[in-house]
This record gives structure tokens, C-alpha cells and sequence, in this order.
């Protein structure tokens, strides 16, 4: 699935392609570390959840979104 993502997040592309499984993460990263409210709320968060290890974010991004994601899942 091909959509052209806002410029605040995604300046350097036009298009992005989510069936990809590298854009799909380039993209959820950017929407962390660039992302307005409305970007995050429409993320997945179990996705988020399973690939967050994985996004390379800066410690202090990373470990809001891990407590985060630990509390959710304790709730």
C-alpha cells in the first residue's frame, strides 16, 4: 500500500510503500521521532509493540514507548 506521507514526517520521499516490511518500519520511526498527535494515534500498537526493538530510537524516545507498551500490556 502506497500513500505519500506528511512533509513533517517524511521529507526526503514522496511516496511510501507499507507492504514493505523496511518502509513499513522506516515510516513508524519517523512517525516517533517527527510524529503530531494524530500521526501516533493511528498507529498499531501491538505492531508497535513487536518491532520496537528494532527502530534504532534515541534511548530517551525508546524507553518512554517501552513503559509505554509495558503498562498497556499489564492493564
Amino acid at each position: 500500500m502506497r500513500f505519500k506521507p506528511p512533509r513533517h514526517i517524511a521529507w526526503s520521499v514522496d511516496t511510501v510503500d507499507l507492504a514493505d516490511p523496511f518502509q513499513r518500519e522506516w515510516y513508524i520511526r519517523q512517525v516517533l521521532l517527527y510524529g503530531r498527535t494524530e500521526d501516533i494515534r493511528k498507529l498499531d500498537l501491538d505492531e508497535l509493540s513487536r518491532i520496537l526493538d528494532k527502530l534504532n530510537l534515541p534511548s530517551h524516545i525508546y524507553d518512554l514507548w517501552r513503559a509505554f507498551l509495558e503498562q498497556r500490556k499489564n492493564t
